[in-house]
C-alpha cells in the first residue's frame, strides 16, 4: 500500500509542478530572474524613479537665482489727441487778449522694450535653496532605494509563498489518496471481520477533513498565484529551487545592527531630511538681509505724441533693498523653520531605533528558521518511522484503525512545518539582507540593466531652457 514513506517531500518543496489541475506555463523560472522582472516592471517602483526625477527638477530651479531674467515689452495702438496752447509773446503789450490755438491729429503710438535683472545679494538665500534642493535629491533618492528593497522583498516572499503553497497542496493531495486507500482497506477488513463499522466511519471522518484541507490548500495556492502575478508581473512558471542570502549579510548580530543603523534606506532618508530642514532654516534667515539687484532696462518708442516722431531710452542701474520689519513674518517663518529641523533630528532617532528593532527581529527569525528546519526534519523522520511501526500494529491488531490516522496526520503535518520551515529560512535571510540596507540587485547579482538616478540628475541640473525631459516626452 502506498505511504507517506515514499513521497518525495524534497521535490516537491523546490518545484511545484502544476498543482489543483490548473494550467501552469512549462517555462521554468528562477528566483533570480523574477527578482530581475520585478525590479525592472514594477510599477510601484516605476512610479517612484518618476518621483525622483521630478525631484531632480528642484535644483535647477534653485540655480536659476544665479541667472539673470529677461523679460521683453511691446505696446501698439492708437490715439485721438487735441491740444489747446495759450501762445503770449514777448511784444504782447499788457492787458491784451491771449491768443490760442488747437492742434488735434491721430497717431499710432508703439514701441518695444527690455528689461535684465541681475540678482548679485539675496542674503544666500540662491545657495541655500541649491544645497536643500541637493539634499532633497539625495532623500528621493533613498526613499527609492527603500522601495527597491520593498519590492525586491515583496517579490522573493511572494515566490516563495507559491512554492511553499505548492508543496503543501501536493502533500494535501497525496494525503487524500492515502486516506482513500486507509478506507478501502477498512471496508476490505470490514467485511473480512477484522475491524467494526467505527472503524470504517472514523478513516471516511478522516477523508473528509482531509478533502477539507485539500480545498483551503487549493485556495492558498491561488491566491498565492495571484500576489506573485500582482508582485512581479508575471504568471508563474514551474519554478526552480531557491537559495537563501546569508552570505551577504554580516557574520554576527552587532555587525548587523551596526550596519542597519549606518544603510537602512529610512536612516539615511532621516539624514537628507535633517539637512534640508537645516537649509530650510538658513533660506529663512535670509529673508532678514539685504537684497542688491543691477537693473538694465531699454525702451523704443514711436509717436507717443503729436510731435514726436520717437524717442529711446536706455538706463543701467543698482538696487539696493534692506527690510526694517515686515509684520513680523519672517521671524515666524525662522522659528518654524527651526522647529522643523529639531523635528527632522528627533525622526532620524526614532528611524535609527526602529532600523535597530528590525535587524534584530530579523536576525532573531532568520536563526529561528534555521533551528526550525532541522527540528522539523527530525520531526518528519520519526514521525515517518511512527506511522511504519503503528500500521505494523495495527497489521498485528495491536493498533486500531484510529492510531493510524492519528500517526499519518502527525506526519502530514510535520511535513507541512518542515515545507514551512524551508519557505521562512529564505524569506527570513532576505529580510535581514533588507534590514542592514543591502537588498539590491547589484549585491544580488541580478542579471538586469540596474536605474541610476544621477544619469538624470546631471542631465538637467545645468539645463538653462528647455520643456523636454531627457526621454524626449
Amino acid at each position: 500500500m502506498p505511504g507517506f514513506g515514499c513521497w518525495q517531500l524534497r521535490a516537491m518543496v523546490l518545484s511545484v509542478v502544476g498543482a489543483a489541475s490548473c494550467s501552469v506555463p512549462a517555462s521554468a523560472q528562477s528566483l533570480e530572474a523574477a527578482l530581475a522582472y520585478a525590479y525592472a516592471n514594477n510599477p510601484q517602483l516605476n512610479a517612484q524613479r518618476a518621483q525622483v526625477r521630478a525631484t531632480d527638477e528642484n535644483v535647477p530651479t534653485a540655480l536659476a537665482g544665479y541667472r539673470p531674467r529677461v523679460s521683453i515689452t511691446a505696446n501698439a495702438g492708437t490715439q485721438s489727441l487735441s491740444t489747446t496752447i495759450r501762445e503770449i509773446s514777448s511784444t504782447t503789450p499788457p492787458g491784451a487778449a491771449a491768443s490760442y490755438f488747437t492742434q488735434s491729429g491721430v497717431n499710432a503710438p508703439r514701441g518695444a522694450g527690455a528689461t535684465v535683472t541681475q540678482n548679485l545679494l539675496n542674503g544666500f538665500q540662491t545657495a541655500n535653496r541649491t544645497r536643500q534642493a541637493e539634499a532633497q535629491v539625495f532623500a528621493a533618492r533613498e526613499t527609492l532605494r527603500n522601495i527597491e528593497q520593498t519590492v525586491l522583498l515583496n517579490a522573493a516572499t511572494a515566490y516563495m509563498n507559491l512554492l511553499r503553497d505548492g508543496g503543501i497542496l501536493e502533500l494535501q493531495r497525496s494525503n487524500v489518496e492515502v486516506l482513500q486507500e486507509q478506507l478501502r482497506q477498512s471496508k476490505q477488513r470490514l467485511e473480512q471481520g477484522n475491524v467494526t463499522q467505527t472503524d470504517v466511519s472514523q478513516s471516511e471522518a478522516r477523508l473528509a477533513v482531509g478533502r477539507t484541507q485539500l480545498f483551503a490548500a487549493e485556495a492558498a495556492y491561488e491566491t498565492s498565484k495571484a500576489a506573485f502575478r500582482q508582485v512581479i508581473g508575471l504568471e508563474p512558471g514551474r519554478l526552480l529551487p531557491a537559495a537563501p542570502v546569508d552570505r551577504f549579510s554580516p557574520n554576527t548580530l552587532p555587525a548587523a545592527v551596526a550596519a542597519g543603523t549606518a544603510a537602512n534606506p529610512n536612516v539615511t532618508t532621516a539624514q537628507f531630511n535633517v539637512d534640508v530642514a537645516l537649509m530650510q532654516v538658513k533660506v529663512a534667515e535670509g529673508a532678514l538681509y539685504p537684497t542688491v539687484n543691477v537693473v538694465g532696462q531699454v525702451q523704443k518708442n514711436y509717436e507717443v505724441a503729436l510731435n514726436s516722431l520717437e524717442t529711446f531710452t536706455g538706463s543701467l542701474a543698482g538696487q539696493f533693498s534692506m527690510p526694517i520689519y515686515q509684520g513680523g513674518s519672517e521671524y515666524a517663518a525662522i522659528r518654524q523653520a527651526k522647529e522643523t529641523h529639531g523635528q527632522r533630528q528627533l525622526d532620524l532617532n526614532v528611524a535609527r531605533d526602529l532600523a535597530r528593532v528590525t535587524v534584530v527581529q530579523a536576525w532573531s527569525l532568520l536563526e529561528a528558521a534555521k533551528s526550525s528546519i532541522e527540528s522539523t526534519r527530525n520531526q518528519v523522520k520519526s514521525a515517518e518511522a511512527a506511522l511504519n511501526g503503528v500500521r505494523e500494529e495495527a497489521r498485528l491488531g495491536q493498533r486500531t484503525t484510529l492510531d493510524v490516522l492519528n500517526a499519518q496526520q502527525e506526519l502530514v503535518s510535520a511535513r507541512i512545518a518542515l515545507v514551512q520551515a524551508q519557505r521562512d529560512r529564505l524569506v527570513n535571510s532576505y529580510g535581514l539582507l533588507a534590514a542592514v540596507g543591502r537588498l539590491s540587485p547589484q549585491v544580488l547579482g541580478l542579471q538586469v540593466a540596474t536605474y541610476d538616478p544621477a544619469v538624470h540628475y546631471h542631465q538637467v541640473r545645468d539645463a538653462w531652457t528647455g520643456v523636454r525631459t531627457p526621454d524626449g516626452r
